[in-house]
């Protein structure tokens, strides 16, 4: 009855018109950034945190929330129309969807991607709002030792799942604690690498160095080269999938469903990773595997079902501990944060409205993707052909005015500029980003609970293993980077994760 009355107040807060505006506004966003390759939620997301100041936590987290899962869907549209996936966890669509839709079934191909993601979305929310309340009681449990080893296991989770070679991705996620530690001291009041700078007496601006490292280095990225994007068809028909269409897809849709809802929680690629599972399962429950790869409509929905469930559990970690899955929850994390709300279990105590709100948005935002979308195919076909040239100067201007509008500090700019230059450098040398934004975002937190733990413990180190919680924390974490120094788990998570460009 808990949960019941709990989504009902959730409810309440999302069926609001204003809600439910930037729920609409958000899966617009988000479906247009996914059609659209080389931009991402990611980059969107952070180039909009500015504008979230000026809205209610709720209603900012609503739409912020509905761009990410939004880009999913819209990654499935140019995975299926041209073969070229606009987010990483759509690779896999394109092997069928983009046969489906040259053997004249691009509609077909289309509508079983957003059924799929609609009831993914729709099983993956009721998940969430079933595991998040046991999982808070047990944080709100935590003390500053537990929440240490739990930060530690989270970086270590992300190190194993992050794409690239383990000792790249160690370095960044060692990098960017160090850049979380800029700033002034909590204890001793004492300034610590600010170069002497008093504009990074506060830390490095969160909003500067997520626009710059997924805004700014992407616009760099995609102007190195013109893809010229052509559609298979230029008008979509038969949206709706025959009787026997809708019979094929709905157990890997399920299937699909319930493997990205367990993966979306992992730390790292959670939704990349369900994609890829999804698919090498279906091909193996298949008693004709040798369809896939020639528009077989169980590769559609199978993978798009698990990425758009791994897509909505990614958020459990983030209102339940206030740990990130993934660099789009981080972004999520910095919204709160930016909102004067500390990220943890108390969220769901302390503010019950935006906790349910934001979870019972998801099924609003699902319903609408598949409502409008489908309608839109046209518009988004026409988009495709809209060359990269034109539409960076407006991303750039709209990335630099979000950054000044935060402090209205120039120097926020300079920071913005470098770590997009750092960033396209990071993507040049085949550096993963993502981990050292995980880490940036946990290392004050991290520094936070390992002092507090000290003073507590009257600086005895055995605090985090003689706790039983803390000490099974760092041990899964040990274990968790000794596996992925196996040359069978490197030469597996180069198979998997490979960013699309």
């Amino acid at each position: 009855m808990d949960m019941i009355s709990n989504l009902g107040l959730g409810l309440d807060a999302a069926l609001t018109p204003y809600n439910i505006l930037f729920c609409f506004i958000g899966t617009l966003l988000g479906t247009l950034v996914g059609v659209l390759p080389g931009i991402g939620p990611t980059a969107t997301i952070a180039m909009l945190l500015p504008i979230t100041l000026s809205l209610s936590p709720e209603t900012s987290l609503i739409m912020l929330a509905g761009i990410y899962y939004g880009a999913q869907y819209g990654g499935s549209t140019t995975a299926i129309l041209i073969n070229l996936p606009g987010e990483s966890s759509s690779a896999v669509t394109a092997l069928d969807g983009y046969q489906m839709a040259r053997q004249g079934r691009a509609g077909t191909a289309l509508a079983t991607a957003a059924l799929s993601s609609f009831l993914a979305g729709t099983i993956a929310t009721l998940i969430v709002a079933m595991l998040a309340p046991p999982l808070t009681a047990v944080a709100l449990r935590f003390g500053s030792a537990e929440y240490f080893s739990l930060m530690v296991l989270g970086l270590a989770a992300s190190i194993v799942l992050a794409s690239g070679e383990v000792i790249k991705t160690i370095a960044m996620v060692s990098l960017g604690l160090i850049f979380g530690l800029v700033g002034t001291d909590i204890n001793t009041g004492e300034m610590r690498f600010t170069l002497g700078r008093p504009e990074l007496a506060d830390g490095l601006n969160f909003v500067a160095v997520a626009v710059g490292l997924f805004g700014i280095a992407e616009i760099l990225r995609n102007l190195e080269h013109s893809v010229i994007r052509t559609a298979v068809v230029r008008h979509v028909s038969g949206l709706w999938p025959r009787r026997e269409d809708l019979r094929a897809m709905l157990k890997p849709a399920v299937r699909g469903t319930f493997l990205g809802s367990a993966l979306g929680v992992l730390p790292g690629g959670g939704a990349i990773l369900a994609s890829f599972a999804s698919y090498a399962l279906e091909k193996k429950l298949s008693p004709n595997s040798e369809r896939f790869g020639q528009g077989a409509i169980e590769g559609v929905a199978g993978p798009e079902a698990a990425n758009n469930a791994g897509a909505q559990t990614s958020f459990i970690p983030m209102l339940t501990l206030g740990v990130p899955a993934n660099p789009v929850m981080a972004l999520m994390i910095g919204a709160m944060i930016i909102q004067g709300i500390v990220p943890g279990p108390q969220v769901a105590t302390e503010q019950p409205v935006l906790f349910w709100g934001l979870i019972a948005s998801m099924w609003i935002g699902n319903l609408l993707l598949v409502v409008l979308n489908l309608p839109l195919i046209g518009l988004w076909v026409k988009l495709l052909t809209v060359p990269y040239g034109i539409l960076f100067p407006a991303i750039l201007a709209f990335a630099s005015i979000g950054v000044f509008s935060v402090n209205s500090n120039a120097f926020d700019l300079y920071v913005m500029a470098s770590f997009g230059i750092f960033g396209y450098i990071l993507a040049k040398l085949h550096f993963e980003p993502a981990p050292m934004l995980l880490g940036f975002v946990l290392g004050p937190l991290l520094e936070e609970h390992l002092r507090r733990a000290m003073i507590l413990s009257h600086g005895d180190m055995s605090v985090f293993v003689t706790r039983p919680i803390s000490a099974a924390l760092l041990i899964t974490a040990a274990l968790v980077l000794a596996v992925a120094f196996l040359p069978s788990i490197a030469k597996r998570r180069d198979e998997v994760f490979v960013e699309e460009d």
